[in-house]
């Protein structure tokens, strides 16, 4: 049986080590999706007692492609920390990073705490303060990134940090499934998306998160971020470069990297 405290303690000195680790459903065998996110959440007890705090939760796997390039049914999800959020006037800097890439989200910033069971839709736009554009800068300590699902969920589901915009939209009257995107990498269009690539909404994306927590004994509290998932696909960063999400009705945001 797989020591998880150790595959815990190996992902965390990659950091250190700037040295990737093999996939780990290649090295550990029978390894659970219980398992992998046990490995997150050692970790993030760990990171916990060092200082840092959670400051909300990442849906990731929220299309279709990606559900079924990993087989699975669902969405995964990785905790935000404190000391993953950078500001958007403010140098990124690469080197926090072993495989940094970038992705457009919206970002939902709770007003009241959620939690289940069996919420819904409108449960989440009633708990709900504002909408912001966000990028997600995913990263991955699996070599190449040939990662799997239980390399993912186990690696954080892939989450390195984020920047938010800092222009605050309420909901009403948005339908964030018809949310636009233009996602641009110095000044040049790489990708275009929209909402409904989240789920169908990212309000869908959220709901899960909400139930899932729940049943996991986690309760989503007032003032959380939610990250919703990619509206498009992910684009690789290196240092000098600006990334833009420009959001219809939501405003844009940048990440520039160090």
């Amino acid at each position: 049986m797989a020591d998880l405290s150790s595959i815990a303690t190996e992902l965390l000195n990659a950091y250190t080590t700037r040295r990737t680790l093999a996939p780990l459903s290649q090295t550990y065998d029978g390894l659970s999706l219980d398992d992998a996110y046990e490995i997150q959440q050692i970790q993030i007890r760990r990171r916990l007692d060092s200082g840092t705090r959670v400051i909300g939760f990442k849906v990731g796997l929220t299309s279709t492609a990606m559900q079924e390039q990993f087989g699975v049914g669902e969405p995964d999800f990785g905790h935000l920390l404190s000391d993953m959020l950078f500001a958007a006037d403010a140098a990124v800097p690469t080197e926090r990073f072993l495989q940094p890439r970038a992705e457009p989200e919206i970002a939902l910033v709770l007003s009241q705490a959620l939690k289940g069971p069996d919420l819904s839709v409108t449960d989440v736009v009633s708990a709900t303060a504002y909408a912001l554009p966000a990028i997600e800068i995913i990263d991955s300590r699996i070599i190449d990134w040939r990662i799997g699902l239980h390399d993912t969920i186990a690696d954080n589901a892939s989450s390195g940090g984020l920047v938010l915009g800092q222009t605050p939209t309420s909901l009403a009257g948005l339908d964030l499934s018809l949310i636009g995107c233009v996602f641009r990498r110095n000044g040049r269009i790489l990708h275009t998306g929209a909402g409904a690539a989240v789920l169908g909404s990212p309000l869908h994306s959220a709901t899960w998160l909400a139930n899932t927590l729940t049943r996991r004994g986690v309760e989503l509290a007032a003032g959380s971020i939610i990250l919703t998932g990619s509206l498009t696909a992910a684009v690789t960063v290196a240092p000098g470069d600006s990334i833009t999400a420009a959001l219809d009705h939501l405003g844009s945001v940048t990440a520039v990297f160090g």
